[in-house]
């Protein structure tokens, strides 16, 4: 359940799927689950405490993600006001011909930053994973075990989005229909990023 509340990284995922096809889709899933994984092997091995504890650093990785979701937010905007000229056009497999191979690295980012620069995420496997866990010498293991098995679960699920607006690519391909995504996902990648920023520890 916790991995299919929508969120942030949801909304990086469709922008990038609508843009770059299903290869814009899958690098950008990629680049969560590394962001996932950074984050719950730090929860495992306490170094998210840390994080989490100090009123100072959670601030700043904060608010550093709420611009950055506000950042992609507004591009998404910018692409629906040309009325998605941005998206390119769709290959017959679903990728966009435009600038899919020079685009790879920058989807992988973005997925990467939104995912590892929200700080809520950390929080939730600070509060999630020690209901699991119990004392003894396997702790560590098993909360390694159980965030890596958190970002197994997280990608399968992305990958399922990203293969469900790959098979809606036709209806998906008319200029208006992309052209509000794009503003629907620019407004969420927004609000999430205001959301992120009004958040306290």
């Amino acid at each position: 359940m916790l991995v299919l509340a929508p969120g942030p990284d949801t909304a990086v995922i469709l922008k990038n799927s609508l843009i770059g096809g299903r290869r814009g889709g899958v690098s950008t899933s990629a680049g969560i689950a590394v962001g996932n994984l950074v984050q719950g092997t730090a929860a495992a091995l306490g170094v998210g405490a840390v994080i989490t504890r100090s009123q100072l650093v959670f601030d700043v990785v904060r608010i550093v993600g709420a611009v950055y979701l506000c950042w992609l937010g507004i591009q998404a905007f910018r692409s629906a006001r040309r009325g998605g000229s941005a998206l390119g056009v769709d290959t017959p497999d679903g990728d966009a011909a435009v600038g899919v191979h020079g685009h790879g690295f920058r989807w992988w980012r973005q997925g990467f930053l939104s995912n590892v620069t929200n700080p809520k995420i950390m929080a939730l496997y600070l509060s999630v994973l020690p209901q699991f866990l119990h004392d003894g010498h396997a702790s560590t293991q098993t909360a390694l075990l159980l965030a890596y098995t958190v970002v197994v679960l997280g990608l399968a699920w992305q990958l399922i989005v990203v293969a469900m607006v790959n098979r809606a690519r036709r209806w998906l391909r008319r200029r208006r229909v992309r052209t509000a995504l794009e503003a629907i996902t620019g407004t969420a990648l927004v609000g999430f990023g205001i959301g992120l920023a009004t958040e306290s520890a």
